[in-house]
């Protein structure tokens, strides 16, 4: 008898089952920040991964542990380590299992900030080519004998490129290289990297899975797919401690949470696991909302051009279609020249002008002049951004209310 449970019913119950203290249906938050033991060798087994427990919450926490118990049977994992947000998961997760002269290929769409953190590893030694991730042969063209791991979105921020995920995937499997996938944008509810060989999964768990903008947190998610024994950068004292697939796990928890401290906090933890409940709920209502606006959007003379995978128009439609369980709740559009972007958003009465994703509410921001400023007009003009461009984060809002907002805002624009 298959007594595997579906996706939401597994996460509603997933904290019950670990059994926490007096029947609470939730793992309770621990703020402990030590722990004592009666017999000190039960401390030293703890630090020599012997046994299991905990000795400091800067490397693991009980609340925290729920949480990533939580996160690993979303993704249909192995194991899971929660960071203080997604970008202190990418940059640990880098910084534990890559050394300088190090090749990384990674996708040219990618989230400003993760190119940023990009190019400060780039100053410290790892050499990295972006390429459009759209493409599998340029992922193939940019091999080299020292490619480590290939990093790419499922859906791009701002514009919604799709990956070539599954391709990708076959491409690093043959040639026994890391491949990590930031699921940010879909969340593990719309897909799971593991159906594409990933290797390792960063969620941003502030956006969908917490859902409601109230705590920080991120995640990196080993699937198990990754042979770690010939990875050259394990740590020689982890290969004689630890088993061999959960070597690259442990590191990352090792050099990557505990060396750079990126702690997620148990209040956080606790925050972020309740809101984890709704999220198929959410994302549901946010995708029906997206797809609504999106042709709304399409369809007006003031819009040049819309970016949502959902739409037949969207060069990557079909494969959307084929991966995912929903085309997601991220979409940008270009309003047309001569039309005040500025003047637009103010505007709109509803929707919030925010820099956030995945809330429960509709947030909107303008592209060139916030998240992607830094880059410049020319990478902008190359990641296909122009400066009329707003982004938009699409809640969970009744969908008339949605669509009348933004009637109303570009009736006043002509």
């Amino acid at each position: 008898m298959n007594d595997k449970k579906g996706f939401t019913t597994t996460i509603l119950h997933s904290d019950r089952l670990l059994k926490p203290e007096f029947g609470a249906l939730h793992q309770p938050i621990h703020t402990a920040v030590t722990w004592g033991f009666e017999d000190v060798q039960g401390l030293v087994n703890v630090f020599q991964n012997k046994a299991k427990g905990y000795a400091y919450s800067r490397q693991g926490n009980p609340t925290v542990t729920a949480l990533e118990h939580k996160v690993t049977q979303m993704e249909d994992g192995m194991a899971t380590v929660a960071f203080s947000t997604g970008m202190a998961a990418i940059s640990a997760t880098l910084l534990a299992l890559l050394k300088a002269g190090d090749h990384i290929i990674a996708s040219s769409y990618l989230f400003g900030n993760t190119r940023s953190v990009m190019q400060t590893y780039m100053d410290m030694g790892l050499a990295i080519t972006f390429v459009d991730a759209t493409s599998v042969e340029e992922i193939k063209n940019a091999y080299q004998e020292n490619t480590k791991m290939v990093f790419v979105e499922t859906i791009a921020n701002p514009a919604t490129q799709v990956a070539a995920l599954g391709p990708i995937g076959d491409f690093c499997e043959e040639k026994a290289i890391i491949y990590m996938v930031d699921n940010t944008m879909t969340s593990p509810y719309i897909f799971r990297p593991v159906t594409v060989k990933a290797s390792l999964v960063i969620n941003s768990l502030t956006k969908y899975i917490g859902g409601h903008a109230d705590a920080l947190g991120g995640s990196v998610t080993d699937t198990g797919l990754y042979n770690w024994v010939n990875f050259p950068n394990i740590a020689d004292v982890l290969r004689e401690q630890i088993r061999p697939e959960m070597l690259g796990i442990t590191q990352i928890r090792k050099r990557g949470l505990r060396d750079s401290g990126g702690t997620l906090a148990p209040e956080a933890a606790h925050t972020i696991s309740v809101g984890s409940e709704t999220i198929a709920l959410r994302l549901n209502r946010a995708c029906s909302n997206a797809m609504a606006l999106a042709e709304f959007l399409e369809a007006h003379p003031l819009v040049s051009k819309v970016y949502y995978p959902g739409l037949t128009s969207h060069p990557q439609h079909e494969l959307a279609g084929s991966l995912f369980n929903g085309y997601g709740g991220l979409m940008s559009f270009a309003l047309n020249d001569g039309v005040d972007c500025f003047a637009f958003l103010n505007r709109l009465k509803l929707v919030i002008k925010s820099s956030n994703l995945g809330d429960t509410r509709t947030l909107a921001i303008p592209v060139a002049h916030t998240i992607f400023f830094e880059l410049g007009a020319e990478r902008r003009a190359e990641m296909g951004i122009p400066d009329s461009m707003v982004r938009l984060s699409v809640g969970i809002e009744d969908q008339e209310d949605i669509l009348q907002d933004f009637k109303q805002a570009l009736e006043h624009s002509s």
